[in-house]
């Protein structure tokens, strides 16, 4: 009993140095508490790693619980597939002829307005350019210099023509003179009644104006040469200055802007006082009375639309057809365009820049497995579809071959038979599970 009070006497003095910090090495120690709420997490966890070994590891892959309700079943059909895809298109003039300035200018007169219909050769704008008019001006002086030289040369050479003539005539009268002075004298001398030396002068004059008419003939025959040549130049420089003078005069007449074809003119805006450059664009002239459709379609399809395929739109009760006439090979954000041309005559109430929606056939019309065109699309790919069991219940991942697609219907090529039901709404919630379990819902 003795050590039993000795061992309580040591642990009340223990207990009084704790009390009172007698002990520097000893101080209280607070007593860690689980609460209810410590208790609840890990429940909370357990549950959780519970879940996610159901979903992840079970036998039947990644799994699912969805209500139907959120979910869209499409059966799968046989029918006609057919292979078009809608097209929207606007109207556009079959022909176009761009307005452009021939000539720079001030700009004058403005003669009509954008939309006017005008007809070929009719005044449309009236510009000025005083540079032009002076180089016209100038020419034209050249020209007329040119011209004057010309005639001078021409007077001249007929002057020298006539001066030669006028010369040959007095010598061929003197020539005819002393010849038959010279036979009278012959005569006169064999009988003795005439000088010698007399005689002799004459047959030295004669022989002078011989000698004379000679050179006269060389002079005229080498002025005219002279002159040939100097009209030939003048006329060939008066013939280029006279090309000059016409072109820089059809220039001026360019001044004044007409229309090149008929129809009827868009995209014009002219204001008296505007300076136009050489080349401008001014507007444009459109066939008022033929049209086309030109359409954007989505470069997916680039390599399936090819030319004379058909194109067809309702309207006024009347199915209009046209092919394809022109594919632009450039893609610009996402999209190319064609060229559409009426196979007929087309619509009387047609205007520029109207929507036409039309619809393109891509390929022949062809019996088909087919599943409704959904938005399950962009998250398979075509690769893979979620197919639901025959009773309903459960859905499960497939993969499957799928072909053709227009706004309706997808046509199926593999993996899918008639009467079997496939999800066609959005995946995008669950396209990393492998089934779903549908939970039914009122």
């Amino acid at each position: 009993m003795g050590t039993i009070s000795s061992m309580e006497k040591a642990a009340d003095n223990t207990t009084a140095n704790v009390a009172t910090g007698n002990s520097p090495m000893d101080r209280p120690i607070a007593k860690r508490r689980f609460g209810p709420s410590a208790a609840t997490a890990g429940v909370i966890l357990v549950l959780l790693a519970l879940a996610a070994w159901f979903v992840f590891m079970s036998p039947a892959g990644r799994s699912l619980t969805i209500a139907d309700s959120r979910l869209m079943v499409s059966p799968v059909v046989a029918g006609v597939f057919e292979d078009t895809i809608p097209v929207r298109a606007r109207v556009a003039p079959l022909k176009t002829v761009f307005l452009d300035a021939v000539q720079g200018g001030r700009v004058e007169q403005v003669l009509v307005e954008d939309g006017a219909a005008v007809v070929a050769g009719q005044a449309i704008v009236r510009l000025s350019n005083s540079d032009l008019q002076l180089s016209v001006m100038s020419t034209e002086s050249r020209v007329m210099e040119q011209l004057n030289s010309m005639r001078d040369q021409e007077l001249r050479l007929e002057q020298n023509r006539l001066s030669h003539k006028r010369t040959l005539v007095e010598v061929d009268y003197q020539i005819r003179r002393l010849e038959r002075e010279i036979a009278r004298r012959e005569e006169l001398l064999a009988k003795g009644h005439a000088a010698q030396s007399n005689y002799d002068d004459l047959v030295d004059e004669l022989a002078y104006y011989r000698a004379r008419r000679t050179v006269t003939l060389e002079s005229q025959a080498s002025d005219e040469r002279l002159m040939a040549n100097q009209l030939a130049f003048f006329k060939d420089n008066t013939e280029v200055m006279e090309a000059n003078l016409t072109h820089a005069r059809r220039s001026l007449e360019e001044l004044n802007v007409r229309a090149p074809v008929a129809g009827r003119l868009s995209g014009f805006s002219m204001e008296i006082g505007q300076n136009v450059a050489r080349g401008m664009r001014l507007g444009q002239i459109d066939n008022a009375n033929e049209f086309k459709l030109v359409a954007n379609i989505d470069e997916f399809y680039l390599g399936r639309v090819d030319l004379d395929q058909i194109v067809d739109f309702e309207r006024g009760g009347r199915t209009h057809r046209l092919r394809v006439a022109k594919i632009e090979p450039n893609v610009e954000k996402g999209q190319f365009e064609v060229d559409i041309k009426f196979l007929a005559e087309a619509p009387s109430d047609l205007r520029r820049g109207q929507t036409i929606q039309s619809k393109l056939t891509l390929g022949d019309a062809s019996e088909a497995l087919l599943i409704p065109n959904g938005s399950f699309f962009q998250d398979t790919v075509c690769q893979w579809i979620f197919v639901v069991s025959p009773d309903g219940d459960t859905a499960a991942k497939r993969t499957v071959k799928l072909g053709r697609r227009n706004t309706q219907f997808i046509e199926v090529l593999e993996g899918l038979q008639q009467g079997e039901q496939v999800i066609t709404s959005p995946y995008t919630a669950f396209r990393d599970m492998d089934r779903l379990v549908m939970n039914k819902t009122e």
